[in-house]
């Protein structure tokens, strides 16, 4: 989905009138979010954001999980596939399924970890211990009180914050504030600016841990688009972020496309692409690319760019992470 740009004022007509139904829905996700949840057996990262649309979850994860690694550890993402027509529980296998079984970002980071979609996230856990996982990594679901979560780690954009702070449909929160900042075991502010330094500043004053990182292309995907003008095109939370990590990084973009997050493409929005191009190359992100595997149009010099995570104190969070390991284990 796109978000209302009311979601960023502080003071708009259409977050009053949506104020009722805000109170009503925050009231139900903060008693779902009291909720006691299952034993998964084994420690469970959950890496999640406060609000709707993207703030980075799954590159965090892709770093979680590299982390957690480097600490001789055996990490399972579950995911429950959103986008995907499987319910599951079910490994994903990129030689046999697709975006359209399974979620475009479960597809992707299965090329490199051990991936379970499920919506039962109980029978999720489950599948992930009985395939090896010492450490569950859930991708998403901090709303969502099915499983007990040893630490929950929060991403927030520096710039974007949470908009007006509101609940769905009067902000983009998924439940009141401050239910969720009770259940922050760390905050991790990506990208530079001061929308985060309020909140950065509560989850410290309650014992919580602050981590500072910043997109970075892969250095391979970058240096492949040298010397190309470029058509960047995202379907994603937060396309202008892509855009923008592109420009930081030199890259020449000529013209932008944004499609709805998540968006399913078509045979004629790639046309549509082509034609647009007219010389430029295209290029899109990880997501993307997943979600348009076995389209028959999509050309081949279609560029993708990989990205990571870059921590201001990475031994400090791997330190952290190590202590929270130990901590669930106690």
């Amino acid at each position: 989905m796109r978000e209302p740009r009311f979601w960023r004022r502080q003071s708009s007509l259409l977050s009053r009138v949506a104020a009722p139904v805000a109170a009503i829905y925050g009231a139900v996700s903060a008693s779902r979010m009291a909720r006691a949840g299952a034993s998964a057996g084994v420690p469970v990262f959950c890496v999640g954001n406060y609000h709707v649309g993207g703030a980075g979850k799954t590159p965090m994860v892709l770093a979680l999980s590299d982390i957690l690694k480097t600490l001789g550890e055996q990490p399972v993402v579950l995911s429950r596939g959103y986008g995907g027509r499987l319910a599951g529980p079910v490994q994903v296998d990129a030689a046999r399924h697709s975006a359209a079984d399974v979620g475009d970002e479960p597809l992707m980071m299965s090329q490199r970890i051990p991936v379970i979609v499920s919506r039962d996230r109980v029978a999720g856990a489950a599948l992930a211990r009985s395939v090896g996982a010492s450490v569950v990594v859930m991708d998403d679901g901090f709303q969502n009180p099915s499983l007990r979560k040893d630490t929950s780690l929060i991403v927030i954009d520096a710039l974007r914050g949470i908009g007006n702070g509101r609940v769905v449909p009067a902000g983009p929160l998924r439940a009141p504030l401050a239910g969720q900042l009770a259940r922050t075991d760390s905050l991790i502010v990506i990208g530079e600016g001061d929308a985060a330094t309020s909140l950065a500043a509560q989850v410290k004053e309650q014992g919580g841990a602050v981590w500072h990182a910043r997109i970075v292309p892969e250095p391979a995907s970058l240096n492949a688009l040298r010397g190309h003008r470029l058509l960047a095109f995202a379907g994603i939370g937060d396309p202008e972020r892509f855009f923008a990590t592109l420009r930081d990084n030199g890259a020449d973009v000529a013209k932008t496309r944004i499609f709805p997050d998540h968006h399913v493409f078509s045979p004629a929005d790639m046309a549509g692409l082509v034609s647009d191009a007219a010389g430029l190359m295209l290029v899109t992100t990880e997501k993307d690319a997943a979600r348009l595997r076995g389209m028959a149009n999509v050309p081949e010099q279609l560029m993708t760019l990989a990205i990571g995570l870059e921590f201001r104190r990475s031994d400090d969070l791997r330190r952290f992470v190590s202590e929270r390991l130990a901590r669930a284990r106690a």
